[in-house]
């Protein structure tokens, strides 16, 4: 008899133990996507240049999330992952208001370029935070109708999942497209990359544990490929001389 109550204490402190672990591993999920910009954020903030980030990042990040938060009311997946995206849109807005701020303290022209001007060249490239707020809410309001009124068709909601996470996968694209032109990954944090390439291989693997919907999973490895290629990047560029002199 006080074997068995011996076992099943064990079997209990084992079921806690998973149920703590499951626990922090959420919160890790919640959090942990927006861990890797805090050395950039910290970086910018301390060099007073954004020249190295690219902000079409934030832009990718949060159309990506802003589509998984809808993707959500059609098939409800992990609370965690709806609590990511909104963590994730708050902290693109904080560095975006950081690199507004930065970039018009360093502005010389009085030349100023914003979302009402209706200029494509300068599309995410204005001087006003207000401007990507109203880029967003012009983007979230007919994307929020269109769902509400498809709500019902399991097609669109599996192909809005799906453009979601295609978004999310190409998050570090515009990062190595700019470090691709510039021959150059000065001003790029790779703390941050690391900390992308970290967490996309723990999202990855918590995708593929938890069996979530199947769009989340190749969302989590085309991120880590596009991680490893930005590495490489970071490799290459160092043996380049003029990034050595920059």
């Amino acid at each position: 008899m006080d074997s068995g109550l011996g076992l099943g204490d064990e079997e209990g402190d084992v079921g806690s133990l998973w149920a703590t672990l499951a626990w922090l591993a959420s919160c890790v999920m919640v959090v942990g996507g927006a861990l890797p910009y805090v050395p950039q954020y910290l970086q910018i903030l301390r060099t007073k240049n954004t020249g190295g980030f690219s902000t079409r990042i934030c832009l990718v990040l949060m159309v990506a999330n802003i589509l998984r938060i809808l993707f959500w009311f059609g098939k409800r997946f992990e609370v965690t992952l709806l609590l990511q995206a909104v963590v994730m849109i708050v902290a693109m807005l904080l560095m975006l208001d950081l690199c507004c701020s930065v970039q018009n303290s360093d502005r010389i022209s009085t030349k100023q370029h914003h979302i009402t001007d209706l200029d494509p060249r300068f599309f995410w490239s204005w001087d006003g935070f207000e401007d990507y707020l109203i880029f967003l809410l012009a983007f979230t309001l007919p994307c929020a109708f269109v769902t509400l009124l498809l709500l019902d068709s399991s097609l669109f909601v599996e192909a809005l999942g799906f453009l979601s996470l295609l978004a999310e996968a190409m998050l570090g694209l515009p990062q190595l497209l700019q470090n691709q032109h510039n021959h150059s990954t000065t001003g790029m944090s790779v703390k941050m990359v690391l900390l992308w390439m970290t967490g996309d291989g723990f999202k990855t693997a918590y995708f593929a544990l938890n069996k979530s919907p199947l769009q989340f999973l190749l969302c989590g490895l085309a991120q880590v490929l596009v991680d490893l290629t930005i590495l490489y990047q970071v490799c290459l560029y160092r043996k380049d001389p003029c990034d050595k002199l920059s």
